[in-house]
C-alpha cells in the first residue's frame, strides 16, 4: 500500500492578497459602532456613516452622508475590495466632518 506523504508534509502560506484583505476584516470589525468614511471608486463614491457589522468581507455601513440624498438614511453593504480609502473615528484623532448643506 502506497502512503501519500506529500499531503503530510505540504504547508499552505496565505498570499500577500489574502493577508491584505483579513487585516481590511479585522480593522472594520474593531471599528463596529464607530463612524467611518468610506471612498469608493464607483457610484455612488461617498459613504459616511456607522460601521454596523462585517458579514464575509463586506461591511455594513447605516450611511448618513452620501453622494445623492436619496441614498442617504439606508444600510449600504460594501466589499472590501471596492473601498480605496477609508478613515474609522478612534478617540483622540480628527473627527470625520458633518457635511451639511445651507439653506
Amino acid at each position: 500500500m502506497k502512503q501519500n506523504r506529500a499531503a503530510f508534509t505540504e504547508i499552505t502560506i496565505p498570499s500577500v492578497n489574502d493577508i491584505h484583505d483579513e487585516a481590511l476584516i479585522n480593522e472594520f470589525e474593531a471599528g463596529i459602532g464607530k463612524n467611518v468614511l468610506i471612498l469608493t471608486p464607483s457610484f455612488p463614491f461617498v459613504f459616511i456613516g456607522r460601521i454596523v457589522e462585517v458579514v464575509s468581507d463586506n461591511v455594513v455601513v447605516d450611511v448618513k452622508v452620501t453622494t445623492i440624498g436619496e441614498l442617504e438614511n439606508r444600510r449600504w453593504s460594501v466589499h472590501i475590495h471596492q473601498i480605496e480609502v477609508f478613515y474609522i473615528e478612534q478617540k483622540g484623532m480628527p473627527r470625520i466632518p458633518e457635511l451639511k448643506e445651507d439653506m
